[in-house]
């Protein structure tokens, strides 16, 4: 269990708190691209780490990113102008360029230099491969982007979907790193993982390796394969929000998930793939190469998370159709006849049911943790002494300077029982690398 104290630091994001003072020091997946869909299209509300601000893209097809209020008097600036290079305030008529400077004043002057000494706070902008990164942080010329490999693929052979989730960011991160709770939350899933499922039918209860690592903390939970073998699945945390989990054959898949905080009790999930890795295994556990990818829907993140229509509220971003006030639409009649586990349909709607029943923010000082709990524990501890040590000796935290440590993979591996885990892994952990697209069937060994 974690100290009051602690877990304020783990949760808290907003302005001036040492967790979102630790976010702030990283790049930030912020918006989608086609969420700005067109040159001077209309502004879009964003929240991010507990700040009000506006999305804009201007005629050149810049995005910019600034603050709610106008500096003049504080006219939400949502309901600006994009135009000529700039959003302008509709009470005076002031305009901003994605850099923050003000451009015209047509409310004064022309012989007046005002405007030269006025700016909206505006956070810089980048944007690659479907994604607009922002950065809040202090430095005047920002780290270099993260080598996150699903964010660096070609054009057309990547896939972004997102949802919003209404709790902590930390309460809905852990479940990603929590691979327990696979074989009973999921259990019953219509896509639940083959070799998953024989190696838990083996065995019910995984055991632990955890280990930090240069850009997060990495865990392997592994049960018993045969009389020489074991089945691993590997995983890992990456600072400061990202995870990898351990689904299809490691090294094979690229993906990564990325929990942002909108504020300290709504999390915007990214999710961001390859076409491939997405593919379902076949009926002997083995994923077989698609060609034809023209039904495959980029945005779906998976049966039963069907999203609500986009408002311009604050919080109308990716909204789940299934929510706490429907009860997220549980069948108990599929749940009593055994068809589900839980009676609520797809897996990312099942996460989202039991993180948001937690509360927005969970106590942990309640909890009972035990041994399948060590990855969770562990990335806790990482992200709070990192937080401590920006906060007092203003030290740096890890991969902010380091783009090239996200080069990782996740997944599923079968070794021999003497093998180190992390030793044997070295060479398919590693990513950009070009290898079959074949799910780990249960008697597949590393060399399979």
């Amino acid at each position: 269990m974690l100290s009051a104290a602690d877990n304020d630091i783990l949760c808290r994001v907003g302005p001036g708190t040492p967790m979102g003072n630790l976010m702030r020091q990283y790049w930030i997946p912020a918006i989608r691209s086609d969420e700005l869909p067109a040159p001077d299209c209309p502004p879009l509300r964003v929240k991010l780490l507990g700040e009000e601000l506006i999305g804009f893209r201007t005629t050149s097809g810049a995005v910019g990113l600034v603050q709610n209020a106008c500096p003049h008097r504080g006219a939400s600036l949502f309901f600006g102008r994009s135009e000529e290079e700039g959003l302008r305030c509709v009470y005076h008529g002031w305009k901003f360029d994605v850099t923050g400077g003000c451009v015209d004043m047509p409310s004064e002057p022309a012989e007046s230099n005002f405007k030269t000494k006025v700016r909206v706070l505006a956070y810089p902008c980048v944007e690659r491969q479907g994604v607009v990164w922002t950065y809040m942080g202090p430095r005047s010329v920002p780290p270099a982007l993260p080598d996150l490999e699903p964010n660096m693929l070609p054009d057309g052979e990547y896939a972004i979907a997102n949802v919003m989730r209404e709790c902590n960011w930390m309460q809905a991160l852990e479940g990603d790193i929590d691979t327990v709770h696979v074989v009973f939350l999921h259990g019953g899933a219509r896509y639940f993982d083959p070799a998953m499922a024989a190696a838990s039918a083996r065995e019910r209860a995984a055991r632990y390796a955890v280990r930090d690592a240069e850009y997060g903390v990495s865990y392997g939970a592994y049960r018993t394969e045969d009389d020489i073998n074991l089945y691993w699945r590997i995983a890992h945390f990456l600072f400061p929000f990202y995870s990898m989990t351990p689904t299809g054959r490691l090294g094979v898949r690229k993906q990564v998930r990325a929990w942002v905080p909108i504020d300290d009790e709504h999390t915007l999930f990214f999710r961001i793939s390859d076409p491939e890795s997405r593919r379902r295994p076949d009926a002997d556990g083995v994923v077989r190469p698609q060609r034809d990818l023209s039904s495959w829907n980029p945005y779906q993140l998976g049966e039963g998370t069907e999203l609500m229509p986009r408002t311009s509220a604050w919080y109308g971003r990716f909204q789940a159709k299934a929510t706490a006030r429907n009860d997220y639409e549980i069948d108990r009649e599929a749940q009593s006849k055994r068809e589900s586990y839980t009676g609520i349909n797809g897996i990312t709607l099942q996460d989202q049911a039991v993180t948001e029943s937690m509360g927005t923010i969970y106590d942990r000082s309640h909890e009972h943790l035990g041994t399948s709990d060590a990855m969770v524990i562990r990335t806790r501890r990482r992200l709070i002494d990192a937080a401590k040590a920006l906060r007092d000796d203003g030290t740096i935290p890890p991969g902010v300077d380091e783009p090239e440590i996200y080069r990782q993979r996740s997944g599923e591996v079968v070794l021999p029982r003497d093998a180190d885990w992390w030793e044997a892994t070295e060479e398919l952990r590693k990513a950009f690398v070009d290898r079959p697209a074949i799910r780990l069937a249960p008697t597949q060994t590393l060399s399979g």
